[in-house]
């Protein structure tokens, strides 16, 4: 499950339509469970209930139908007066931000909602009794420049080291949630270990392959864009883009352009193992293996849907936002990231249940096989 913050309810509806299609006290059906910032927080709610794949989701449908900002982030006035004199002066005192997290929003709210609502020592119950193989949470390593996949899983499964990603086996906790969806500039980055991480998004260029590695050989992924053929209009503009437009773009191209890469590089190469005779694979010694994809992604824009929502914002973040341009149709890309309000949640639901059912039975199928 890709990182897309508040787009993330897209995912819970998906997750609602195939719960629908399965029987009630069914255990998990993807043993290898894998995300990255908020849906790394969906992938762990997931596996913490890996023994009643239903009510697993039914606990997630809940959190995301009544959310609101202020379970994420402080809205309050003097909360984001509080942490916006912060940010201003560690532009003028270098030392007050070696000592202090930085950011734009302060994220504590989401940490005390996760420790609440998520049972991490279920995890190891899952992995014991063997309704979960693995869960993987990818951050973003800001010393090492490496993405970092931290693990649990079944002792069989091995840590690796590639170029610019490695997995490590650990205990997953709320720390690595929090580091995993520390989006850059908007929330803290997280220390765990010797190291502090942000967003397991940025510069994740093999968003497939953690799955891989911990022992999948099909994927199903829930995306959270619109994908499309049809090449944008080019208009002309008839003004400078704003700071939210700027930065809605910017967004995209952390948590959008990776996964399209990846996953065109993998059908690839399907279809060149289609034309490898099996013998000649074993004779070379070549450990490519065909993996089977299925993508479900939102048949309309999701920012589209934000535009309609942003008045259910707290009066606080509405001046903030408009103050940016995330409130004008053009900055409606970054608003969709950080709407977190029970209205547009419940309409990503709506649209990621209506998607999935629309293919039910290639979902059935891609479940049975």
């Amino acid at each position: 499950m890709t990182g897309g913050g508040a787009r993330a309810a897209y995912q819970v509806g998906v997750l609602c339509a195939i719960a629908e299609l399965l029987p009630k006290d069914t255990r998990n059906p993807f043993p290898v469970i894998c995300g990255t910032s908020a849906g790394a927080i969906n992938a762990t709610s997931l596996a913490v209930a890996a023994n009643n794949f239903y009510e697993g989701v039914q606990q997630l449908e809940k959190v995301w139908t009544n959310f609101h900002v202020e379970q994420v982030y402080r809205s309050d006035l003097i909360g984001v007066l509080k942490n916006g004199l912060r940010c201003l002066v560690s532009l003028f005192s270098p030392e007050f931000g070696h000592h202090r997290a930085i950011s734009l929003l302060d994220n504590a709210p989401l940490e005390s909602l996760l420790l609440r609502r998520i049972p991490f020592r279920m995890i190891q119950h899952g992995i014991r009794t063997g309704a979960l193989h693995a869960l993987g949470i990818t951050a973003w390593g800001y010393s090492s420049s490496q993405s970092v996949t931290f693990y649990q899983g079944a002792k069989s499964i091995k840590a690796w080291k590639r170029a610019q990603r490695v997995g490590v086996s650990t205990y997953i906790g709320v720390k690595h949630l929090m580091a995993s969806s520390a989006i850059p500039f908007f929330f803290p980055a997280v220390k765990l270990n010797r190291e502090f991480f942000g967003d397991g998004s940025m510069r994740q260029l093999t968003p497939i392959s953690p799955a891989l590695h911990l022992g999948a050989d099909k994927v199903l992924i829930i995306g959270l864009h619109k994908e499309s053929d049809i090449l944008p209009e080019r208009v002309s503009a008839p003004s400078y883009p704003s700071f939210a437009q700027i930065a809605g773009h910017a967004m995209n191209s952390i948590f959008v352009d990776s996964l399209d890469v990846d996953l065109e590089r993998l059908q690839r190469i399907n279809e060149t193992l289609k034309m490898i005779p099996d013998d000649k694979l074993r004779e070379k010694n070549i450990k490519l293996r065909p993996v089977e994809t299925m993508m479900i992604s939102p048949s309309v824009e999701i920012n589209q849907i934000a535009q309609n929502y942003a008045q259910s914002l707290p009066v606080t973040m509405r001046y903030l936002y408009r103050a940016v341009g995330a409130m004008n149709p053009n900055g409606s890309t970054l608003l969709s990231y950080v709407l977190f309000e029970a209205p547009f949640c419940q309409a990503l639901i709506e649209l990621g249940r209506n998607d999935a059912l629309s293919q039910k039975e290639k979902i059935k199928q891609f479940l049975v096989d």
